[in-house]
């Protein structure tokens, strides 16, 4: 699953300004690379990459106004394909006449940017990346908890949503309840984020949904984070060998990617939310290299070795 995404959508969210086609800004964009046309110019179209944005800067402009107008005109229709979403001119340059003739041939939107080529198409592929990506429906319920995505998991009934609801009641943030959409941002990096028709809303049972945001303030939600930290709630049992000291390396993998995971049982009379606080908080000190449990290993060892000495004494 991955979102629908227009040449619209790239227009507002990378802030575009539009030389032509105002009205067809409705045409898809399929992939998020982005194409330099510079071997194009020359003739060269074994290999072009019709499907992608088209990005124009200072190199191609000005290699283009070297060229016959002629010439140019028939580079540009050869350019401008059913599939090819839209052009974009970097650096606040003006687009060649050339290209405007062609484009409207085809009805495809060309566009400007005041940002010098490489931030107009890093803003483009981070837009459109994020965008495109194939995404995953996580059952779960996401919380940004002292700055880490903490996505907590187990089965319906186990009290995820009542957790969230108090963790934001002590200051944390929602990013989604029930269903949390997951793409992968990079080879190390997960993002979650609500469904449009979950955000901000919060499912108590016995009360029903409740907006956060209303209730709370925009302070007490987020529209998405990194998923750090994945919690799983279980029901307790005598049975199970429950991590005591936590030296545990449990992960759980999505996409390509491996997220932490501990369990933690649920028992009455447990606050899972100071609880989660807890698992936050150590989760960051180990990420800046301080480790508990090597700590009470060395002291142990040391304890050991003190007692080995006094019995030979």
């Amino acid at each position: 699953m991955a979102y629908n995404v227009t040449v619209a959508d790239l227009v507002e969210n990378t802030h575009l300004d539009i030389f032509y086609g105002k009205e067809y800004l409705d045409r898809p964009i399929t992939t998020s690379d982005i194409s330099r046309p510079g071997l194009e110019l020359t003739g060269y179209f074994n290999y072009y990459p019709s499907k992608r944005i088209q990005l124009l800067g200072i190199t191609e402009t000005s290699y283009a106004k070297g060229m016959d107008s002629d010439e140019l005109f028939d580079v540009m229709k050869r350019m401008c394909l059913p599939e090819t979403p839209a052009f974009v001119i970097s650096t606040q340059l003006d687009p060649p006449d050339e290209l405007i003739r062609a484009a409207k041939n085809q009805h495809i939107p060309v566009l400007g940017s005041k940002l010098t080529t490489s931030r107009v198409l890093s803003n483009m592929t981070n837009y459109l990346e994020g965008k495109l990506a194939e995404r995953k429906s996580i059952h779960g319920v996401l919380i940004d908890v002292y700055g880490l995505g903490v996505l907590m998991t187990g089965d319906s009934g186990i009290g995820k949503s009542e957790t969230a609801l108090e963790l934001v009641k002590r200051g944390h943030r929602l990013i989604a309840d029930d269903r949390v959409e997951v793409y992968q941002q990079d080879e190390q990096t997960l993002i979650g984020q609500s469904p449009m028709i979950l955000r901000h809303l919060l499912e108590i049972r016995g009360i029903g949904i409740i907006d956060v945001m209303n209730l709370f303030g925009a302070g007490a939600v987020r529209s998405q984070t990194k998923v750090d930290l994945i919690v799983h709630l279980e029901n307790w049992s005598d049975d199970t060998p429950y991590d005591r000291l936590g030296n545990g390396d449990e992960t759980r993998r999505i996409f390509d990617v491996d997220v932490q995971r501990i369990s933690i049982p649920v028992k009455t009379g447990r606050n899972l939310a100071i609880i989660i606080e807890a698992a936050a908080m150590n989760y960051r000190a180990k990420k800046m290299g301080y480790d508990a449990t090597k700590v009470f290993d060395n002291n142990l060892n040391n304890l050991i070795k003190e007692n080995s000495g006094d019995n030979k004494h």
